[in-house]
């Protein structure tokens, strides 16, 4: 197989579609390369949410990866099935999912638990949750830096919160989670300004709160767009996520990373409705559907195909008069947002030296793996 090729499966056949695939030395090489952009390992604090899969986990510890990030309970679980050390749940747990998380906690005492909290009243019942436990939980003040939807401005709000959570006896505040994930402009330059710009107050938070007596608390900050901005400014705690696999939509808008596509949706086509039509295996249920018809999937071995309509099932696209197209022909789609994506899978197929090898278990894309 050429370079150019590098995705084609020799013994297709065997693979029933849509499906999705992963290519396991390519995520290697993505791990690599991440490991390459940053000056500590230790810095490195990996999401999860990409990925959803023990397999993936283990080939970052394996490279001596010990921190994470995850979103969700199950991907906290999973974390912890794989003995990660040291796991943030980037999540205020509220209700029945803070049962869940000292649960967790309780389950897997090898791994070392925090959360994160941007009001008074969750971090009181989650300290109060974790008195009646008899355990103490690490939590990070969730800032909001132009995201609008959690966190709490950094500023003298955020420094009192800081100070009543390390009031209260059941958690010990740590740090400070500064996710910028509106910051993905294509240009660097305009994306490192911005960046800078929204880091600044957090920053001096930092430094409010050491001035107060407190230990400096650690700053977790930025995602994949930003992760090669924040890699540069040495103490803090970096969390990509979507690396691990990359997307169309993160290859176009992040240019400057060198991360490879490790994962894609196949998919066959099924139906001629007319002269110029495909139909395709690849719903809504097979691909995120999110983004604008067009910003779906692109096919790497077909990328004249223009979308022209897509339901649960099915997609159907323009591949004009005289095309070559037959029924059973495989396509190779490169999903333009993974993340959600791989949450729509069960299971990845693998692929190795060209043909299928086994399967990785996406066990997080469950709401609920054993708590």
């Amino acid at each position: 197989m050429t370079e150019q090729n590098w995705y084609r499966i020799t013994d297709i056949d065997k693979l029933d579609t849509p499906a999705l695939v992963i290519y396991p030395d390519r995520v290697k090489e993505n791990i690599r390369i991440l490991k390459s952009m940053i000056d500590d390992v230790a810095r490195l604090r990996p999401h999860v949410k990409t990925h959803k899969s023990k397999d993936a986990a283990l080939l970052m510890l394996d490279a001596g990866i010990t921190k994470f990030k995850c979103a969700t309970i199950a991907e906290a679980e999973m974390l912890g099935m794989s003995k990660a050390p040291d796991v943030l749940l980037a999540y205020q747990p509220v209700g029945p999912k803070l049962d869940r998380f000292i649960k967790l906690i309780k389950t897997y005492p090898g791994t070392k638990y925090s959360c994160l909290v941007d009001n008074g009243k969750a971090a009181k019942n989650i300290s109060d949750a974790a008195l009646q436990h008899q355990i103490q939980i690490p939590v990070y003040i969730d800032l909001n830096i132009g995201m609008n939807r959690t966190g709490i401005a950094p500023g003298s709000d955020a420094l009192q919160l800081y100070i009543d959570c390390d009031a209260l006896p059941g958690i010990k505040p740590v740090g400070l989670h500064a996710y910028d994930g509106h910051l993905h402009d294509a240009d660097l330059h305009a994306r490192t300004k911005k960046c800078n710009e929204a880091f600044e107050p957090v920053k001096q938070l930092q430094q409010d709160i050491k001035q107060k007596g407190y230990s400096e608390p650690v700053i977790v900050a930025g995602g994949s767009p930003t992760f090669p901005i924040h890699a540069k400014r040495g103490v803090v705690e970096c969390s990509p996520g979507t690396f691990i696999y990359w997307d169309r939509g993160y290859s176009l808008t992040c240019a400057e990373q060198s991360f490879l596509t490790a994962a894609l949706v196949v998919s066959r086509v099924i139906s001629l409705p007319d002269q110029t039509k495909l139909c395709l295996d690849v719903g809504h249920k097979s691909i995120s559907a999110e983004n604008e018809l067009a910003k779906r999937i692109y096919f790497l071995n077909a990328p004249e195909l223009v979308m022209t309509g897509q339901s649960e099932e099915h997609l159907v696209v323009d591949a004009g008069k005289n095309h070559p197209y037959k029924i059973g022909d495989v396509l190779y789609g490169l999903p333009y947002h993974i993340c959600p994506t791989v949450a729509l899978y069960e299971r990845a197929i693998t692929i190795e030296n060209n043909t299928i090898s086994g399967e990785w278990r996406n066990i997080a894309r469950d709401r609920k793996i054993t708590i």
